[in-house]
C-alpha cells in the first residue's frame, strides 16, 4: 500500500529530514509526493501557484535543490534543457519519449549492466542513472543525433 501524502504528515517528512517545514516547503513537497509523476520545476511552480499565487521561481529551484541535497526526491536530465524531480528515490531507471516529452520509470531488475570499467583506487560507486530516450518511428530525430550521424528516421535509398 503506497502512503498518501497529505500536508500534514508530509510536514513531518520534512522534519524527519531537518528541514524546517515552511508553507511553501509543504506545498512543494505536496506538489511531488501527492503524484506519482515526474515533473519539472515549472510544473512544480504552477502546481503550487494555483493554490496560492505567492511561490517564486526561486523559491521553488532553492527547495527542490534542499530536497536534492537531503535525498528526498532524484533529479532526472533527460537533456541539457530538460530536468525532471522524482520523488522515487528506489533503485530505478527511466524512458524518455522525446516526442511526448513523458518520463516511465523502469525497475532496475528489467535491466542488466555489465562491463563497467574499474573504479579508480579510493573511489567507490555512489549510483548510476540511465535514461533511454524513445521516438515513435516516423518521428524525426532531434537535430543532436542527426549531427551526430545516428541515421534517419526514414529508409536510405
Amino acid at each position: 500500500m503506497q502512503l498518501q501524502y497529505i500536508r500534514e504528515n508530509l510536514a513531518e517528512k520534512l522534519r524527519a529530514n531537518g528541514i524546517n517545514p515552511t508553507h511553501q516547503r509543504i506545498e512543494i513537497a505536496h506538489a511531488l509526493f501527492s503524484r506519482c509523476e515526474h515533473l519539472s520545476a515549472d510544473q512544480v511552480m504552477a502546481i503550487v501557484n494555483e493554490r496560492h499565487s505567492e511561490t517564486s521561481k526561486a523559491t521553488v529551484y532553492n527547495t527542490l535543490n534542499l530536497f536534492l541535497e537531503k535525498r528526498l526526491i532524484r533529479e532526472v536530465i533527460v537533456d541539457p534543457n530538460k530536468v525532471f524531480y522524482d520523488p522515487n528515490t528506489l533503485p530505478h531507471y527511466h524512458m524518455y519519449d522525446v516526442e511526448s516529452g513523458k518520463l516511465t520509470d523502469i525497475d532496475a531488475a528489467d535491466i542488466r549492466v555489465s562491463g563497467l570499467p574499474s573504479l579508480p583506487a579510493g573511489m567507490v560507486t555512489e549510483g548510476m542513472d540511465i535514461v533511454i530516450r524513445v521516438r515513435p518511428a516516423d518521428f524525426p530525430l532531434s537535430p543532436a543525433l542527426s549531427r551526430e550521424g545516428r541515421g534517419s528516421p526514414k529508409a536510405r535509398p
